[in-house]
C-alpha cells in the first residue's frame, strides 16, 4: 500500500525513532526503505562493520549523469542529563515550533526530501535525485564514507551534493576539518614524596596540554588568509575536552588519559599538526623514561572529518543561491559529510532549514 507523508507527519515519524549514536539506526532505515518501497523505488543499504546499523541511498529518476544528491544523516546526540519540557522522542508543536530530539539536527531536512518523493515521481524529472542518509555522523562522520563509495560505483554521478545541516537555509561553501586524537600515558607509582623517583602521568599530560595551548596562541596571532576570515574563529583550534587519571592526591598518577580535538582551517594541513604533536609527544618520552624505562605516551588517531573547501564557481553552489537567492559566503566551524563527498569529486554546498543553534540543546526545535 503505497503511504503519503506531509513533511510534518514525516519528521514525527523520523522523531520517533531513538536513534542516538550509540544505538542502532535500522529501525528507522528499515521503515524509510519500506515506504519508499510502496513508491516503486529500490533502496540500496550498506552496513557497519557490526551490522546493526545502515546506510541508505536510491535513485529517483533516470539512470544518468548529473541532478543532485540531497544527504543526512539518521543519528541523533544524546539526551543524557538535559531538562527537557517534553518527550525528546515524541514530535510536539508549541507556538509554531516543533520539539524533539534531532527535529533541528537533521531529521528535518531528511523529514522533507522524503515526503516529496511521491512528487519527485510525478514530476518525471529528466536528471535524477539521489536521496542520502547515513549512520554515526555525530561521532566522526563514520559511516557515510562507505555510502559515498558504493554511490560513486553504482550511481551516475550527481553533479550536486546539497548537505542539509541546518543553516536556517544560508548558503555555506566552508567548514573545518574535525581531528580527533585521544593521548594516554602510562607513569610510573610512587608515593608523593618520592616524586624524583616516580613519574606521574598526570603531570606530563599537563606538559602536553600546554603545548596544545601554546599552539592555540600561536595561531590566534597569525594574520588569516582572506579566505579563512568568514571562519570564527579565523585560526586553527586545538581543545582537550576529557581527561582522567590517577588514583589519589599522594600517589604519582600511573595512567592519564585526554581527548584532543582539532579544528583545522581548510587552508592548513591537519597532517602537519598531528605529526608536530607527535614529535612533542616523542620527546617527552624520552625524557620520562630516564625516570622510568616503562615510561610510555600513545598517541592514537581516533577520528578525521575531512573539511569543505570553498569551490570557484561549482555546480551545488550555483544551483543552492539559483534556489535560495543567497549570495554571501558563509563557512562554519563545525564538521560535517560535505568534505567527505567533497572527496570523491562531489561539487558540494551545505544548505538546511533550522539554525544550529538549537542542534544539541535540550528542547531542540
Amino acid at each position: 500500500m503505497t503511504q503519503i507523508y506531509s513533511s510534518k507527519e514525516m519528521l514525527e515519524k523520523l522523531v520517533s525513532f531513538d536513534t542516538v549514536s550509540c544505538n542502532s539506526n535500522l529501525e528507522l532505515i528499515y521503515f524509510v526503505r519500506d515506504y519508499l518501497n510502496s513508491h516503486g523505488v529500490d533502496s540500496h543499504l550498506v552496513f557497519s562493520e557490526s551490522k546493526n546499523k545502515a546506510n541508505l541511498y536510491v535513485n529517483i529518476g533516470p539512470l544518468e549523469s548529473g541532478g543532485v544528491i540531497l544527504s543526512g544523516h539518521t543519528d541523533v546526540v544524546p539526551i543524557d542529563g538535559q531538562n527537557w519540557d517534553t518527550d525528546p522522542f515524541k514530535l510536539t508543536e508549541r507556538n509554531g515550533r516543533l520539539f524533539g530530539r534531532g527535529a533541528c539536527d537533521m531529521k528535518g531536512f531528511n523529514a522533507i526530501f522524503l515526503s516529496l518523493v511521491p512528487e519527485m515521481l510525478q514530476a518525471k524529472i529528466k536528471k535524477p535525485i539521489q536521496l542520502a542518509l547515513s549512520y554515526d555522523e555525530e561521532v566522526g562522520c563514520v559511516g557515510a564514507p562507505s555510502m559515498i563509495k558504493e554511490m560513486r560505483q553504482n550511481l551516475p554521478k550527481a553533479e550536486s551534493v546539497i548537505v542539509g545541516e541546518p543553516t536556517l537555509m544560508k548558503l555555506v561553501d566552508g567548514h573545518k576539518a574535525s581531528i580527533g586524537i585521544q593521548t594516554e600515558i602510562t607513569g610510573y607509582e610512587v608515593h608523593s614524596s618520592l616524586l624524583p623517583s616516580g613519574v606521574s602521568a598526570v603531570m606530563a599530560s599537563a606538559k602536553l596540554i600546554n603545548w596544545i595551548s601554546e599552539k592555540n596562541l600561536e595561531n590566534s596571532r597569525k594574520q588569516p588568509h582572506s579566505e579563512d576570515l568568514d571562519f570564527f574563529p579565523s585560526y586553527t583550534t586545538l581543545h582537550v575536552g576529557k581527561i582522567s587519571g590517577g588514583t589519589a592526591s599522594n600517589i604519582t598518577a600511573k595512567k592519564c588519559v585526554f581527548s584532543l580535538d582539532i579544528r583545522c582551517l581548510p587552508s592548513e594541513n591537519g597532517e602537519e599538526y598531528i605529526q608536530s604533536y607527535e614529535k612533542y609527544g616523542q620527546e617527552l618520552e624520552l625524557e620520562l623514561k630516564k625516570t622510568r624505562p616503562e615510561s610510555r605516551v600513545r598517541i592514537s588517531r581516533h577520528h578525521w572529518v575531512t573539511g569543505l573547501k570553498p569551490e570557484k564557481d561549482g555546480a551545488a553552489e550555483k544551483l543552492v543561491r539559483k534556489l535560495t537567492g543567497d549570495n554571501l559566503n558563509g563557512k562554519v566551524s563545525y564538521g560535517t559529510e560535505a568534505g567527505q563527498f567533497q572527496e570523491h569529486g562531489y561539487s558540494v554546498v551545505i544548505c538546511g532549514p533550522g539554525s544550529i543553534k538549537q542542534a544539541h540543546q535540550p528542547n531542540e526545535y
